[in-house]
């Protein structure tokens, strides 16, 4: 399957890099070639159509999609991940068979809708509501930069169904259809890099949705069920920054090579080959970092510290590797004709969403001082 990905991602989507940032969408056709490689199912179980990978397999799978534009992997990324991945660990029985089949073919993509414009970091302060009414909930508020929110067939949504609970506990995560009356759509996200990459803001206006949708059934139990979800996450992150760094550094080692200057190629400079070195060792240890912590998980430990490492240190090198990279490119890494200044910008995003790298710094502390 490896072999399969990676032969798929450097035929078919390195030759469309320029063309999915020039047109900021990725093909109808490559998007049907990920269904049938079964990309839209590979972290759902195999009883519900999917392919059941653990964490330690999706990260390679991830590190192999890293290796091109982060557009293409958000195509299926989101629902793989943060989108299904509540109903896949607290979901009841019935709400797996009904949705998880869906997404694993991808007939639906998946969002997961978490943000507000004054909730991020602190998800906790969330303002979206729902309001019980007989055997239904009415969802009014709205939620910010959602990835592929306007292409997404079913939505998991946080929302304070306890208004006079405060914090955490008061949230529940509720499945959402996106036709259901009362939603509405912001305009298109305009972004600093990852164009092909669909964010924009989302509206509910007492969107009805009935109670056997909220996540596991209880209410209440929404921010842990995140908060779980967030954990493979971001090792799902740090396997793609991986995957994206070791692209760099292959280009900057290839460049390096044939660039000469003072008669010679650039990679016989001693300060090139330690910016190389550099590259080479911390993408090692982020590597290291991603199959460890999949694996505790794979065997049921808590990993909330160990991901939080992951994503952090895997986040912040890919944004050094990418900066070197534009370094040893000199002029033509700032040049758009090269394409290393368009991963410079990609990169960036790594240490944003999923939790900035500040939020995993007070998490990993956290962790240690509870444990």
């Amino acid at each position: 399957m490896i072999e399969t990905i990676r032969k798929f991602v450097r035929e078919k989507l390195v030759p469309l890099e320029f063309d999915v940032a020039e047109n900021d969408r990725v093909p109808a056709n490559i998007i049907n070639d990920m269904k049938q490689l079964g990309l839209f199912g590979l972290t759902i179980p195999t009883e519900y159509d999917g392919l059941g990978l653990n964490s330690s397999d999706e990260a390679r799978v991830i590190m192999e999609l890293g290796w091109t534009s982060p557009a293409f992997r958000s195509v299926v990324g989101t629902t793989i991940g943060i989108g299904s991945q509540g109903i896949v660990m607290d979901g009841t029985e019935d709400q797996k068979k009904t949705f998880l089949p869906l997404m694993a073919r991808g007939d639906v993509t998946a969002s997961f809708c978490l943000t507000e414009p004054n909730a991020g970091s602190d998800a906790a302060s969330l303002k979206t509501k729902a309001i019980k009414e007989g055997n239904y909930y009415y969802i009014s508020g709205s939620k910010r930069y959602i990835t592929n929110a306007i292409h997404s067939g079913i939505l998991t949504v946080m929302a304070r169904s306890n208004p006079d609970e405060h914090g955490a506990k008061g949230i529940s995560a509720f499945i959402v259809d996106t036709n259901s009356d009362g939603i509405s759509f912001g305009k298109k996200d305009e972004k600093m890099g990852q164009r092909g990459t669909v964010t924009s803001d989302l509206y509910f206006d007492r969107v009805k949705v009935p109670a056997d949708r909220i996540i596991g059934g209880v209410a209440g139990r929404g921010f842990i069920t995140a908060m779980k979800v967030l954990d493979r996450g971001r090792i799902h992150i740090g396997a793609l920054c991986v995957g994206t760094a070791k692209r760099l550094i292959h280009e900057a080692l290839s460049y390096a090579k044939e660039r000469e200057q003072f008669g010679k190629p650039i990679a016989e400079f001693q300060l090139i080959q330690a910016m190389l070195a550099d590259s080479q060792a911390e993408c090692y240890a982020a590597e290291t970092m991603v199959f460890d912590a999949a694996r505790r998980f794979d065997q049921g430990e808590k990993i909330t510290m160990q991901a939080s490492c992951v994503k952090m240190f895997a986040a912040e090198m890919v944004g050094r590797v990418a900066d070197r990279t534009v370094q040893i490119f000199g002029g033509a890494g700032y040049m758009a004709e090269y394409g290393v200044e368009r991963f410079f910008r990609d990169v960036r995003l790594f240490r944003l969403y999923e939790g900035t790298t500040q939020i995993q710094q007070l998490i990993i502390a956290k962790e240690m001082m509870k444990n």
